[in-house]
């Protein structure tokens, strides 16, 4: 197969997929080697560039995605508002912390946003935002947790280190959660931690 049904192929994947695909995983469904793949995707991302196109190639969360054109992204998000109902204030200062501070206890996050977070753990492990990473080495051993690559993906990161600032989480209005301690640093109790199977 030559690297243009491949490029084809690789479209087809990505378009279908409605997730990151990493290059081994399209080398190995489609029966090639990982450079013809990249080959490619550099061709399929060079196409997606061309003036009049609505999607565009991006690399995220560890692989590949077709996504929105940033400047037709309003006109998508206006389609499928009814269908998304966006994270409140209270989950998305939670995102921040699990974000920054991961692995991190509830306690801990309480501990940072002085209220409690129950409620907010809760709807960011329904949307698959965070998961469950470890145990803590402490009393009680409470819960790890961490975000998931879902996140990356909603936020368009390749991985962690291109996190943004904390307050691009949250709205301007709220309270900085810089100076709230989200930033990176040691938990605030101290202690160290089990991570589990998942963790990364």
């Amino acid at each position: 197969m030559t690297v243009e049904p491949i490029r084809g192929a690789v479209e087809a994947l990505l378009f279908v997929a409605g997730e990151p695909l990493s290059v081994a995983r399209m080398a190995r469904i489609l029966g090639v080697g990982e450079g013809v793949v990249r080959e490619a995707l550099a061709e399929l991302a060079e196409a997606c560039r061309a003036p009049g196109r609505g999607i565009e190639l991006v690399e995220v969360a560890g692989g590949w995605q077709l996504v929105t054109r940033r400047e037709y992204r309003r006109a998508v998000e206006e389609l499928l508002q009814p269908r998304r109902q966006a994270l409140s204030r209270a989950a998305l200062e939670t995102l921040a912390i699990v974000a920054y501070r991961q692995p991190v206890t509830r306690a801990e996050i309480e501990a940072i946003r002085g209220v409690q977070s129950e409620a907010g753990l809760r709807t960011l492990l329904e949307r698959g935002l965070i998961r469950e990473v470890g145990r803590k080495d402490a009393p009680g051993r409470p819960i790890l947790y961490g975000t998931t690559p879902l996140f990356l993906q909603m936020f368009g990161l390749k991985d962690l280190s291109e996190l943004p600032p904390p307050s691009a989480f949250v709205p301007p209005d709220a309270p900085s959660l810089d100076e709230r301690g989200a930033t990176p640093g040691t938990p605030p109790d101290g202690g160290t931690s089990t991570p589990g199977p998942g963790a990364s």
